[in-house]
């Protein structure tokens, strides 16, 4: 499975984005999409993430009602809308894919990375 994440760049505070990950490759084999981020000097952060084909949902708390992750699976795709930017949601933010629906809000289970974009909020 390959990730090709965009749709980051640079926002007021306050503003919004949209993130794509688009998913190629043995896509079947998914069973869980997630969005991370990763600020300079912190460690890698849950965000948000989904059921492939289950609709369930879960969120960070610091991100809950003003993000929200969803899925085009005819598209093979994955989007993370992102309203109300603020400053400390500036980091590289990561889709991943995992084979297993279990303990999606950590890295370690997810078996596929995109490769980043990168998403600053200007105060």
């Amino acid at each position: 499975v390959q990730l090709q994440a965009f749709g980051g760049g640079l926002v007021q505070a306050g503003g919004s984005l949209r993130l794509s990950c688009a998913a190629s490759g043995r896509t079947s084999s998914i069973y869980g999409m997630g969005w991370f981020r990763q600020a300079p000097g912190k460690e890698r952060e849950f965000v948000t993430a989904i059921r492939w084909r289950g609709g369930s949902t879960y969120y960070a708390d610091s991100v809950k009602d003003r993000f929200t992750i969803s899925t085009d699976n005819p598209k093979n795709t994955v989007y993370l809308q992102m309203n109300s930017l603020k400053p400390e949601d500036t980091a590289v933010y990561y889709c991943a894919a995992a084979k297993f629906i279990y303990g999606l809000g950590q890295s370690t289970r997810y078996d596929y990375w995109g490769q980043g974009t990168q998403v600053t909020v200007s105060s």
